[in-house]
Parts: structure tokens; sequence; C-alpha cells
């Protein structure tokens, strides 16, 4: 329905609640849930808004959100940028003839010099795209962008989910630095947490996702203490139950690994595992995660012999997903540090 209609009073089926349904616009600038759990918590989220009756409009940037099929008030608006980490060729340099404005020249100039565009950029296209759509949504829902072109009027009123302030992930990668060209790097990489520490001070409400990320979000970013508010992350416990149809393997741990990174803590379990294979040779790890090619995780398995120990497997459903847990003896969360 129309924002027009909705002025006309045109009947509508009722949300869940009674009230009338609202006109949702999530935001999110990377949105697959195969490489990354902010995409998870958009698909989900999404669909779960959309079962109480509300009407949304998931708009993201490559990757592009996954959305679940079957719900008609759910919706994909794809808002491209220039898409310059994408596989197999990332840190790429568009031809001429992909740019379309300064917007796309910004990006290029900070994936240059070493920066993180992605969230800069992504808010102002998306704040051109909502100021354009004025009066089509009742509330603009921001997945942690952070962005300056969501300030001020973008035509709906705006609160934004933080799952952590993303300053922990720098001082993590900081302090596993060697050598100060890494640790220049890694500042110059990172240096769009100074926006979204400016962004975050203007918000007038601030969602996240548990007690401790909450005073994380109050203590790193000075977001006052009344303005932030705990949603904690649901689970599907129909889906997640045990199933003793489902045999449980010998020796096998299964975790959940986006990226190569220290936060992630992916190479200590690989270390973990070798010294557990000496007393416990059935050991064996099955990661939900791509598996990388150069980097800590590795040289890590390489040095530890492990190549036939640990396994990666990638894009798999809800229901496979839930199967692997029941079948591991172990499900471990090696990360050093999570909002949740």
């Amino acid at each position: 329905m129309t924002a027009e209609a909705r002025v006309a009073g045109v009947d509508e089926d009722p949300a869940a609640d009674g009230e009338r349904p609202l006109d949702i616009a999530l935001l999110t600038y990377k949105g697959n849930p195969f490489c990354g759990g902010q995409g998870v918590y958009v698909r989900h989220l999404s669909r779960e808004l959309a079962r109480l009756g509300h009407r949304v409009e998931v708009i993201g940037s490559q990757p592009y959100p996954v959305l679940d099929e079957g719900y008609p008030r759910l919706t994909l608006t794809e808002l491209p940028s220039l898409d310059l980490y994408r596989q197999p060729d990332p840190f790429r340099t568009p031809r001429r003839d992909e740019y379309r404005d300064w917007i796309d020249a910004l990006e290029v100039a900070t994936m240059w010099t070493g920066g993180f565009p992605e969230p800069l950029t992504f808010s102002l296209r998306a704040r051109r795209h909502l100021r354009a759509r004025r009066g089509a949504f009742d509330v603009v829902h921001d997945n942690q962008t952070l962005g300056y072109g969501l300030l001020g009027d973008i035509g709906a009123p705006l609160v934004t989910t933080i799952h952590h302030p993303i300053t922990v992930d720098r001082q993590l990668e900081l302090d596993a630095a060697e050598g100060w060209k890494r640790r220049y790097s890694v500042r110059r990489w990172y240096a769009f947490t100074r926006m979204q520490k400016r962004v975050s001070r203007r918000l007038p409400s601030v969602l996240t996702v548990s007690g401790s990320s909450r005073q994380e979000i109050v203590d790193h970013l000075g977001v006052r203490d009344d303005r932030v508010h705990v949603v904690h992350i649901g689970a599907d416990t129909d889906l997640f139950a045990p199933n003793p149809a489902v045999p449980e393997v010998p020796g096998r741990i299964v975790t959940t690994s986006s990226a190569d990174v220290p936060l992630k803590g992916l190479v200590f379990l690989v270390e973990a595992l070798a010294k557990v294979r000496t007393e416990h040779p059935a050991a064996h790890l099955v990661v939900v995660g791509k598996r990388p090619e150069e980097g800590p995780v590795a040289a890590a398995i390489e040095r530890y012999g492990l190549e036939d120990a640990v396994e990666f497997v990638k894009g798999i459903s809800d229901a496979e997903l839930v199967d692997l847990i029941r079948s591991a003896e172990v499900a471990c969360v090696p990360s050093l540090y999570e909002g949740f």
C-alpha cells in the first residue's frame, strides 16, 4: 500500500499486535548471510517482521542479502556499489565506464589509499534513495552502517542496531600487528570507526544484542546510556533442538568463522586441535565458512599437519547447519570477542 493510500484511510489487514502494519526500510551495507553474522541477522529479522504483518523492504549492497521466499510483504532493493572487494578480483580498479557519480569516485579513492569506504558510501547512496522516496516508510532501521549519510533528514525516523563497536576489532588487530607498516595499515583500514563513533553519538535510539555489548557501546563510542536498548538475538527452538535420530560423530568439533582475522580466534582453535589430537586421535574440526588459501589459519593447518582433520563447509542451509551441530561432540565459539 502506498503512503497516499494510508493517508486516505484505505482498509488494510492489521499487524500481529492489532495495529496498522508498518512500512520498514531495513538497511545493510553487507547482507549475504553466508559470509557474516550481520547477514544472518538481516535475513531472520526481516522474515520475522514480515511474519508479524509488517511490510519490510531490505535495501542492501553487495554481497546482496538473501531473503527467505514466500513472504509477499518482504522485498529486496539492490543499491549497488562498485563491489571493490568481490572475488576473484578484490581491490580491483573499475573501468572508466563503471563510474556513475562522485560517490563512486570517493569509494575508489578511499580504497586506493588503504581505507574501507563501504559504510560511508553506502550511507550516502541510501540517503539519496530514501529522500527520493520520502513518505514511503514509517521507520528506517540501519544495520550498523553508521555513516554520515544517515544523519539529518532521511525521510523517516531512524533506529540503528549496533552489534558491537568495531573499535574492539580495531584494537585486537592492532595488538596482533607486527611492525609499523602493518600497524599503519590497520589504522588506515579502520579509519571509518571515527565516523561511526561520531554518528552513533548523534543517534536518538540505538539497539544492541546483549548487556555486554551495551556497555561497550557506552564506553567505546560514548553513546548516552539512556539511548541504548537491548533486544536479544532469538533462536528458533523448533529448529535448533535435539534430535536423537542424528548420530553423534566421535571427536567432532563444530565452529563457524566468517573471516581469518584475530578477532575470530580460529587459529587458536586449530592450534588447540593439534594438542587435543595427541591424546584423542579421532578429534577433528568442521568449520562453517570458507577455507582460507593463505593467512594464519592456513599456515597453522599446514604446520601441524591437520589437512585431513579440518574440514570447511559453506553455503549450507539452516537445516544442514542444525544437523551438523547435532552431530558434534563439541560446539565451539573461539572468538576473542563477540557482541552477543
